[in-house]
């Protein structure tokens, strides 16, 4: 049984690592936490995550996914309007979603060095990245909004993000298994040890990244609510999407997929749910 605890502890546990960085810290006061959520975390708190000049170039194929993104959005909206119709966004998003890129397998060099680089503080990182970056650190940070936020509007916060992370994670999987891009311990085995990987086998299917994908929706929708807080989500999508390559289970190139896929969506909820105007979007 996982023992209760303050839910305080719990979200401090999370944040203070982006603090270290990002020299934000949230105020003290906060409401009970959801309890699994929280007590989730605080059964497994973060273990001391990679410097920022490790991620930086994971920032930076993440940061050109906005525009496109942005763009995207305002062609759905002159096509569709404002009001929400997540049915025919979904299917608006797989008609049109670009496809891995012709020289995806070109990045393995990447991938390959970063595995020379492992360490035993780097694997414990990742795994806990992996682990809880789907969607625990994320519904924790929406929690937490809820002290600027009417019970109304937290209580519908708390909705949004939970269908962003499920519309994520859908749009995620059934591109991936279109595309039939293998991740890149498939493609070299010796990659990933832990894993066993048969004759033949072709997935886990790789792009578009669902992490990267969770991680871009959550900061975009969550970030554009509490812009002051933006640094700090930014700052573990980076980490949690940099943790992806750093165990071979993307390409660079995956990791830009799940991120323009996750920027769509938060879009998407911003303009839908948030009355957020198309046009601010870039």
């Amino acid at each position: 049984m996982i023992r209760r605890v303050n839910p305080r502890v719990a979200v401090v546990a999370v944040l203070a690592v982006a603090s270290v960085v990002t020299g934000l810290l949230l105020p003290s006061r906060h409401g009970s936490a959801n309890p699994s959520t929280a007590d989730v975390i605080a059964a497994d708190p973060p273990p001391t995550l990679f410097p920022v000049a490790d991620t930086a170039r994971i920032d930076r194929i993440v940061a050109r996914q906005r525009p496109p993104a942005a763009a995207r959005i305002q062609a759905w909206v002159a096509s569709h309007g404002t009001r929400p119709d997540d049915r025919a966004f979904v299917q608006w998003v797989e008609a049109g979603f670009p496809p891995p890129p012709a020289n995806l397998a070109d990045q393995m060099p990447q991938v390959v060095a970063l595995d020379r680089q492992r360490t035993s503080a780097g694997v414990h990182a990742a795994t806990w990245l992996e682990t809880h970056g789907k969607k625990d650190v994320w519904k924790l940070y929406a929690h937490d909004q809820r002290e600027w936020l009417t019970p109304s509007a937290a209580k519908s916060l708390k909705a949004d993000e939970k269908a962003l992370l499920s519309m994520a994670k859908n749009l995620a999987d059934t591109l991936g298994t279109r595309f039939g891009s293998s991740a890149p311990y498939v493609r070299q085995p010796s990659l990933r040890t832990d894993h066993k990987v048969t004759p033949g086998q072709k997935c886990p299917c790789s792009y578009p990244s669902r992490h990267a994908a969770a991680g871009a929706a959550s900061e975009t929708l969550l970030g554009g609510l509490q812009p002051r807080l933006d640094a700090q989500y930014r700052y573990l999508e980076d980490e949690i999407d940099y943790s992806r390559v750093y165990m071979a289970g993307h390409f660079p190139g995956d990791i830009a997929g799940g991120a323009l896929l996750g920027d769509l969506i938060g879009d998407y909820f911003l303009v839908t749910r948030e009355g957020v105007d198309p046009a601010s979007l870039t």
